[in-house]
């Protein structure tokens, strides 16, 4: 996507605020008008409409996953490690941009929507294609097994997360969470570690 300037960053963190807060629907452009004090028709002039204004938003906000990911795989790491720190990156980016994966998570799961999402799914894409070198440098070294649903690890990962997320109230009385201290230190000491043990579980070449 074209480099954004300051004045549409401006808008897209009002925007990001208010779909997570009201929901897509919920939000008028005006309402993101008056929260980012400028007129109405600054918004249409950068973004023509606010379906345009929400891709925009999904690819600000995931497009930059691409550097990261080309820095892990250009460290000299054990595959192994490299799996841990892709584990670490993922979760850390959805616990610090919570509120463009709950946007995300509803409203694409919408088919009443008219957001076209090409370059966010080209995105993914480019995504996971790097996390398919780690996979193949694991599997060349013969610690990684062959039979990797490669697609299907992102999935893994972050639908562990979100379920423990999303049903938070259940987690803090079953293990004493009582402050959200105490929740984001689970996350950290405990739930990160658990993900990275199943993912071991189902990559682990056994043979070897």
């Amino acid at each position: 996507m074209t480099e954004l300037n300051e004045k549409q960053l401006q808008i897209l963190q009002v925007a990001e605020r208010l779909f997570a807060e009201k929901g897509f629907d919920g939000t008028s452009v005006r309402d993101i008008a008056r929260e980012a004090s400028i007129n109405i028709a600054m918004v249409s002039y950068y973004f023509g409409s606010k379906d345009k204004m929400l891709e925009a938003l999904i690819l600000w906000r995931t497009s930059d996953m691409r550097l990261q990911l080309e820095t892990l795989l250009k460290l000299d790491a054990d595959p192994w490690e490299k799996l841990e720190k892709l584990i670490e990156l993922y979760i850390n980016r959805v616990r610090r941009n919570h509120c463009i994966y709950r946007i995300i998570h509803f409203e694409l799961a919408n088919t009443q929507r008219s957001i076209k999402i090409e370059e966010f799914n080209e995105v993914k894409k480019r995504n996971l294609g790097m996390i398919r070198q780690i996979v193949e440098e694991g599997q060349q070294s013969g610690q990684f097994r062959k039979d990797i649903i490669v697609e299907l690890l992102p999935a893994t990962v972050l639908g562990i997360y979100f379920q423990f997320h999303n049903t938070r109230l259940f987690y803090q009385s079953v293990l004493d969470l009582k402050t959200d201290e105490d929740f984001e230190q689970y996350v950290e000491h405990n739930l990160i570690p658990y993900i990275k043990q199943v993912l071991k579980a189902l990559l682990k070449n056994e043979n070897q």
